[in-house]
């Protein structure tokens, strides 16, 4: 018997996946593929640096803008840069000795729909 492909988050920005949280139980492959990104945006820093890279000006921010924000290492930064490379959350584009990073707005969108219901306040 083979084993069922694995659904990754870009396979899942386009397609009707995944209704809010709070309308069912999520598909066991659409959990798989959503919990990474939730996981890299589970870190404070990583969370800092999709809130730059998500609002810069002109849809992108060069790493050398970036590093100087944070009272931590270029490395440290460049390893929290590419865990969010990794989760999908941004893409990357050298140029030159700089990298520059690009939010992924289908994802986002993705996620904010996921998460985009409404609370009700007891009260």
């Amino acid at each position: 018997m083979s084993k069922p492909a694995e659904v990754t988050l870009t396979d899942l920005v386009g397609q009707d996946c995944c209704a809010p949280i709070n309308a069912g139980r999520m598909p066991a492959p659409a959990a798989v593929a959503l919990a990474p990104a939730f996981k890299a945006l589970g870190d404070p820093v990583r969370l800092q640096l999709m809130s730059m890279i998500a609002s810069a000006d002109g849809g992108e921010i060069c790493v050398c803008d970036l590093t100087p924000a944070f009272e931590l290492s270029g490395p440290t930064i460049s390893h929290h840069l590419r865990t969010l490379r990794e989760a999908g959350l941004v893409s990357a584009e050298r140029r030159g000795s700089w990298v520059y990073y690009q939010a992924d707005p289908l994802v986002l969108r993705l996620l904010g729909g996921l998460l985009g219901t409404p609370v009700a306040v007891a009260g």
